[in-house]
């Protein structure tokens, strides 16, 4: 319902004052993103553990049950790091090796520049320079550092967040309904209930998503013959929780790797092949099948969100952009007046929209009016 102290103002006023306050509202998410990026990750591994937490709440008290499960998922990520961690010694091991081959194929790379457009070595090698300088300057030191620092601060962050997002976990749930009239407490469930089930699917679906495309990931590179065909098959799967954006960067590293490494070209197209090749099984068959969460956003604001969540937040925010959407959804497909930008969000499409059956209507309306017209004339 509109209030009547706003129906009388124009909507192009209306529509500034909303896009002052999005600029605003995007501006504030920026601006304290190194508190709610960790917070934000700390919201999603809550929700997924909240069913073991649970469990175990009804056998120990809460504290307990709590530090068990933080502990459990603990073991999880060790253990899972440290089977991949002699991977990554032979993927160093292996960086002399690689840097030496990349060093042949720039040369050849300024020979062909010199021999066939006129570019000389020497400039080719002054622009290098000149590149790299403004690169590793103080600015971008200090940026790299800060981001290092960074990291170290969210990982001691999280832990600390999902202990106690899961100890005040009743006291956010009564703030949310008595924030709201009593006549929305079922409308408020629903959205909550809603909510947990479709971040608890998407995020169990996604695990099981990456660990079987990591899997094929590195069963294709170690046939074709990659070097550090695990590592790079496993950074392969994790970029491709990024949609339809990650698979197509998680190409470029092996395809790098083996143009360093091997000096023919076929095995290049055979990465390109079976990396196609799984995308299409992804895409096809373990997206719908596994991941298929009760939310489905559509492709294009699926880009779109992933893009955005990558200017406002860098990298943690284009894996946080699609979760963030789905909520979204569940809450503009619960409040009558958000229904259409559900719609807009969601994939399923009309074979007809709405504006050509209204043409037809007033089509119909014109011919039965000149039909009456005429009528009346004769």
């Amino acid at each position: 319902m509109q209030s009547p102290n706003t129906k009388g103002i124009p909507f192009y006023i209306k529509a500034t004052i909303i896009l002052i306050g999005l600029v605003f509202f995007f501006y504030i998410l920026k601006s304290i993103s190194d508190v709610l990026i960790p917070l934000a990750f700390a919201g999603l591994i809550t929700i997924l553990l909240n069913p073991l937490c649970n469990r175990l709440s009804q056998k120990m008290p809460r504290v307990l049950a709590i530090l068990l499960t933080l502990l459990i998922a603990t073991l999880l990520l060790v253990g899972l790091i440290y089977l991949l961690s002699s991977q990554i010694a032979n993927f160093g091991a292996s960086m002399p090796h690689v840097k030496e081959k990349f060093s042949v194929l720039l040369s050849k790379v300024q020979t062909w520049l010199h021999q066939n457009l006129g570019f000389s070595i020497e400039k080719q090698a002054g622009a290098l320079r000149e590149k790299l300088s403004s690169v590793a300057g103080s600015d971008a030191l200090t940026n790299t550092l800060g981001s290092i620092f960074g990291m170290f601060g969210v990982l001691i962050l999280m832990p600390v967040y999902v202990f106690l997002l899961l100890f005040y976990k009743p006291l956010i749930l009564n703030f949310l309904f008595e924030v709201f009239a009593e006549r929305y407490s079922l409308q408020v469930a629903e959205i909550l209930s809603e909510i947990k089930g479709a971040i608890q699917s998407f995020m169990v679906g996604l695990m099981f998503e990456t660990v079987i495309v990591c899997t094929l990931n590195s069963m294709a590179l170690l046939i074709i013959g990659v070097p550090n065909a695990i590592v790079i098959g496993v950074i392969g799967g994790i970029l491709n929780i990024l949609p339809y954006i990650g698979g197509v960067i998680a190409i470029l590293l092996p395809v790098l790797m083996s143009l360093v490494s091997q000096d023919s070209f076929s095995p290049i197209l055979a990465i390109i092949l079976s990396y196609i090749v799984i995308q299409f099984i992804d895409n096809n068959f373990l997206v719908p099948k596994i991941v298929s969460s009760k939310v489905q956003i559509n492709a294009l604001i699926s880009i779109l969100v992933v893009l955005l969540g990558g200017l406002l937040w860098g990298i943690p925010g284009m894996f946080l952009s699609i979760p963030f959407i789905a909520i979204l959804k569940i809450i503009f497909d619960r409040i009558e007046g958000l229904k259409p930008w559900g719609k807009l969000l969601g994939d399923e499409v009309p074979t007809e929209h709405i504006g050509i059956i209204w043409q037809r209507r007033w089509d119909r309306i014109l011919q039965r009016t000149k039909k009456e017209k005429k009528e009346a004339a004769d």
